[in-house]
This record gives structure tokens, C-alpha cells and sequence, in this order.
């Protein structure tokens, strides 16, 4: 039909008891048009039948017929709109897996980049490590050969000595059987007198040649190769990893309502303080009350993400994530298998709370720390990002619920915790 392409809209053909297009219209007396089921629902609901447009009244049920020309409008404006909806939805539909496939393409343009770049970085560093690796089996089998030639000059020098007290034994037996059948009395004994002491000999009893002992000599130089690797593997350069995780950046804000009592949130919720009081705070299932801590507002159920927290000045803090079922209330002990994955500071150090705990070493001027978590694998790590090195990872973590970045100040000082930008240097 052609007025189906008309400009009118959809609401000129509703029935004004469903608001919905004519179905099976019918018209009143009065000239006004309704569902049939809706107008005969209406009417059986009613003591007296009145029109639900202009109410006017009719004495006796109106006979409703159909109208016939509205019917089959409204059956065309029906199916114009139906599948007008339709293809809007499929055209968002399609869009929707065209963006995905965009997604799916980049990510995998970004892991291409990502594997030509740990394969080169690898190659240099395995290619470091190769060389020292043979230059420890150089030193070692050096080590062994100059033992052995030790032992075998020690044994040559001997053996020329022993020729050489033998040659002189043998010259002093030939002199001795002259000398004995000579009959030159006088010859016999003057030259007696210089034969019967014994010759100048060593004492050869005492001595011998050892083979050379290569007990421990492996294992030095091992011991030696592993100092050497690990003197090497702190000459890796974090900065590119940390360039790397710093793209998962993430804008997070701290969350008053988890917030314990004492602490202080700045109004854009990027800082916090012990204020030294305990404030008077709605009762909340989600804050703390033991502890002084407070989680973001944001959570992470996938993906990865990374955020930064300036803790200059500070003196006792912890840092890192937590999962949504957490024990806020009570005094739980802060480790994986409680729900924290965590770093903590105080005067003795840097230590990550596990079971058993590890004890990292001590870094001067500690002033931003940056966490990094992939969901998936299951990895927790932390960066000093002023040095630009890696501090700890937690490897082999499970994940199976939502995670919040967590912070916690022990200091009663005013300088704050700070949830900072990333500012990536070349």
C-alpha cells in the first residue's frame, strides 16, 4: 500500500488503551478505533459502556466491526517498524562484531610487536648470558689444565733430578772399580780419601708425586658462574617491562566507604592520610575497621591493569590488590591465601606478605611504586618506577573474583599516599 510509506508516525496508528499499533482494530460508534481485545476487555470490566477516548456512553454493548482500511494500515506500519527494529538491531549487531574483530586484530598486531620485541631482548640477553656461560667452562678447563701442568712440570723437574744424581752414582761406581785395581798405592789412597763418603744425594723416600685434586673445582667455577649470572641479570634493563606494563595504566579513586575511620580522602580521591582521629562514620559492611586501609572504587575481573602510588615520605605502608571477599573487620593476616596479594614497607625493609613471607632488599629512596596485574595469568608485580626496576612478582596466583588496588597508612603524619598518572620517560 502506499500510504505504508507514509510520514506519519507510529503513534498515529496506536491503540490509545495498549499504546501499542493496531491490532485487529475496530471502531465505536463514536468513530473512535481500538484493539478488539482491548476495548472488549475494557468493556467487560466496566458497568456501563462508554467510549475510554470522549466517554460517551452507550445505552446497549456496541456491535464492533472491523475496520478494515485501518487494519490493513496498521498491519503495514506494524511490519514496517518490527523489521525497521530488526534491522536496527542487526545492523548494531554487525557493528558490534566489526568492532570486536578491530579488537581482536589489534590485540594481536600488539602481541606480534610485543613477541618480534621480547625475542630480540631475549636474544641479547641469552646471547649475555651464553658468553659468560662459556667463559666460565673457559676458565674452568684452564683451571684444570694448569693444575695438570703444575703436577707435570713438578714430576719432570724430579725425574731430571734423579737422572742427574744417577748419572753422578754411575761416574762415582766407575771410579770406585778403577780405582780398585789399580797398584798405585799412593794414587789408591788419595783418591780413596775423596770416595768413601757418600755422595750429596736427597733423601728420595719422602718424596712423590701427587695427581692433582679437581674435587670442588666444578663446583666453583659453578659457584662462580652464578655470581657471575647474577651480576648480569641486574644488569637487565626493567625500563623497557616497565614501559611495557605501564600501558595497562588505569584511572582509579579511592573509595570513602571502604575507608577505616582514621584515614583522610582527598575530594578527587587520590590521596590519603591518618588523620590521628577516629571519625563518626555510617555503620558499612565494606569498611574497615581494624586495619587502616581503603580500596578503590574500581574493580578488575580481567585484563590487566597497572597504577601507580607515590609513598615519599611515608615510613609504613602496604600496597598492592585485594579480592572483594576480604575479612574487614577482623585482624586476618594479609596473605594470598586471605585475599592479598601485597607489598609492605616500615624501617626494616621491603618485605611481600606470603606464607612464608619474603624479605626483598632494602632500596634507597623508595618514592613511587607501580603494580601490575595480569588476571589471567595469574601474576602479581611490583616496580620501583623512580629506578625503574623490578621489585618483587608473585607468580601462579589464582583469581576468582573481582580485585581492588589496597592501601594502607601506618604513618600518623600528614604527607599522603598518592594515586598518581603515569609519566612514561623515553
Amino acid at each position: 500500500m502506499a500510504c505504508a510509506n507514509t510520514s506519519w508516525s507510529e503513534e498515529n496508528f496506536s491503540c490509545s488503551i495498549c499504546l501499542d499499533v493496531f491490532n485487529s482494530p475496530v471502531t465505536t460508534t463514536c468513530g473512535h478505533n481500538f484493539c478488539r481485545t482491548c476495548i472488549t476487555k475494557f468493556w467487560d470490566e466496566q458497568v456501563q459502556y462508554k467510549c475510554p477516548v470522549c466517554n460517551e456512553i452507550f445505552h446497549t454493548r456496541p456491535d464492533l466491526r472491523v475496520n478494515t482500511f485501518l487494519s490493513e494500515l496498521a498491519a503495514q506500519i506494524r511490519k514496517t517498524v518490527r523489521l525497521g527494529k530488526t534491522e536496527t538491531d542487526v545492523q548494531q549487531m554487525i557493528q558490534e562484531r566489526k568492532q570486536k574483530i578491530k579488537e581482536i586484530k589489534d590485540t594481536v598486531e600488539l602481541s606480534n610487536k610485543d613477541a618480534d620485541r621480547e625475542i630480540a631482548h631475549g636474544g641479547q640477553v641469552f646471547t649475555a648470558l651464553i658468553g659468560c656461560v662459556e667463559k666460565g667452562r673457559d676458565e674452568f678447563n684452564q683451571t684444570v689444565k694448569e693444575k695438570l701442568k703444575s703436577t707435570v712440570k713438578r714430576a719432570e723437574d724430579l725425574i731430571k733430578e734423579l737422572e742427574q744424581e744417577i748419572e753422578d752414582l754411575t761416574n762415582r761406581s766407575s771410579k770406585v772399580k778403577r780405582l780398585s785395581h789399580t797398584e798405585d798405592h799412593l794414587h789408591f789412597l788419595q783418591t780413596f780419601r775423596s770416595l768413601k763418603d757418600p755422595p750429596p744425594t736427597r733423601d728420595w723416600t719422602t718424596v712423590e708425586v701427587r695427581p692433582p685434586s679437581y674435587v670442588g673445582t666444578l663446583r666453583r667455577s659453578l659457584d662462580q658462574l652464578e655470581e657471575t649470572l647474577n651480576m648480569e641479570m641486574k644488569k637487565l634493563p626493567d625500563d623497557a617491562e616497565l614501559k611495557w606494563v605501564q600501558q595497562y595504566e588505569v584511572d582509579v579513586t579511592l573509595d570513602p566507604d571502604t575507608a577505616h575511620p582514621r584515614l583522610i580522602l582527598s575530594e578527587d580521591g587520590k590521596q590519603v592520610h591518618d588523620g590521628g582521629v577516629w571519625k563518626k562514620l555510617p555503620d558499612n559492611p565494606k569498611r574497615f575497621t581494624i586495619y587502616r586501609c581503603v580500596l578503590t572504587r574500581q574493580s578488575f575481573s580481567s585484563g590487566r591493569f597497572y597504577f601507580e602510588v607515590q609513598v615519599k615520605d611515608k615510613t609504613d605502608w602496604w600496597l598492592g590488590v585485594a579480592r572483594e571477599s576480604i575479612d574487614r573487620k577482623g585482624g586476618t593476616e594479609w596473605t594470598p591465601e586471605t585475599g592479598y596479594w601485597t607489598l609492605y614497607y616500615d624501617e626494616d625493609g621491603l618485605v611481600f606478605y606470603d606464607d612464608p613471607s619474603v624479605r626483598l632488599p632494602l632500596r634507597a629512596e623508595l618514592q613511587k611504586v607501580g603494580v601490575f596485574v595480569d588476571y589471567y595469568e595469574g601474576l602479581v608485580s611490583f616496580y620501583d618506577v623512580e629506578a625503574r626496576v623490578h621489585i618483587y612478582s608473585a607468580t601462579g596466583c589464582t583469581f576468582t573474583e573481582p580485585l581492588y588496588p589496597f592501601l594502607y597508612d601506618g604513618d600518623i603524619n600528614s604527607a599522603p599516599l598518592i594515586i598518581s598518572p603515569v609519566n612514561q620517560t623515553d
